[in-house]
This record gives C-alpha cells, structure tokens and sequence, in this order.
C-alpha cells in the first residue's frame, strides 16, 4: 500500500497530478482545494495516500495533511459513499466546516454533489456523528466502561446511559450490550 508520497510534480489537471517519485510518475486524484492551494510555481509536493485498489483500477487520492486522509477513510467506509464522493466532500470547505455542519445534522453541506441526495446526506450525518468525535479528539475523557462511551458519543446523556448499563450484564459481548442498550433506550 502506498500510504506517502514525496516528489516532483509533472503534470496538472483538474482532477489530478503526476508525481515523479525516484523516476516513477504516480497520478494523484485530489480535491480541488488541494489542487488550488498548490501553487503553479510549487514543483513539489508531500501528501498523505490512500490507496483504492480494486479489481480493475489501482487510485492514489491525495492530501495534505493526514487529519484529512482519516476523515477521508472515514467517509469512504460508509455504504453508498465511494472514493470519489468522498473527495468532493472534502472541498465543500474546511474540515472543521464540515465536521460542524454533520454534527448540527445539516443536510444542506451536501448539495450539488453528485450522487448524494437528502436521503444518503442523512445516512452520512448518522454514520459519522461519533466517528467525528473520536476524530477531533473530543471524547471526553472516558470512563472504565466502552459501552459507556460509545452511547455517549451517539447523543446520549451520561445519566441516562450509565442507569441504562447498570440493568445490562457486564460479562456481554460490548457489540451486544450496546446493542441492548440502544434497544432500552429507544423506548424512552
């Protein structure tokens, strides 16, 4: 997996750079704020890779820093969100823009990109809520209890989720007492 890259830029396009690396020329898909914020007079470039490979295509998508690569791969695990409408997310401004606007549930940041309508919006905003959290390093300090922190990370108050957890075995798998808790939840 290639997971840097380091080197001289050859070509520009709209979608894309060739970067020479030791001889070899690597297209580079970016978004176009990394595009716009790499001067015509900048002839080199580091950026943080993924890697898509698949069975008929091998992708390098490329960022400046490695925060927007996590949020990348974070938005690229979500069903219906590939590669490429992950990087048009990631132009729609800057990465605290975004990540406030999913935590304020607002749908709006997502139109006009192609392929994401109210309805995936909506899935994305779910999807990545917690995720986002975890990202910026806003979980809180945590407590001795996963399950715990992980409902509190989905939207639920403290109280709420440790009163919850104390009527739920401890010895459960964490996937199954989150999932008991959430059931217990749902009806209050």
């Amino acid at each position: 997996m290639i997971a840097y890259i380091e080197g001289t830029i050859l070509i520009r396009r709209d979608k894309f750079i060739i970067v020479k690396v030791n001889g070899v020329g690597y297209q580079v898909f970016l978004s176009r704020k990394t595009l716009r914020s790499l001067s015509e007079t900048q002839d080199s470039v580091k950026l943080f890779c993924y890697h898509n490979i698949k069975e008929d295509a091998s992708d390098l998508y490329g960022f400046l820093t490695y925060d927007e690569l996590d949020f990348f791969e974070t938005l690229n695990e979500i069903h219906g969100v590939g590669p490429k409408a992950a990087l048009e997310i990631s132009v729609l401004g800057s990465l605290d823009k975004i990540k406030t606007s999913i935590l304020a549930e607002d749908t709006k940041i997502f139109e006009g990109i192609p392929g994401i309508g109210a309805k995936k919006a909506m899935t994305i905003i779910l999807e990545l809520t917690g995720k986002i959290k975890m990202l910026d390093g806003q979980k809180s300090k945590g407590s001795a209890d996963p399950a715990e922190d992980g409902l509190i990370q989905l939207g639920f108050s403290k109280a709420q989720v440790k009163e919850t957890l104390l009527h739920i075995d401890k010895k459960l798998p964490l996937e199954e007492r989150i999932r008991v808790a959430l059931k217990s939840l749902g009806k209050n």
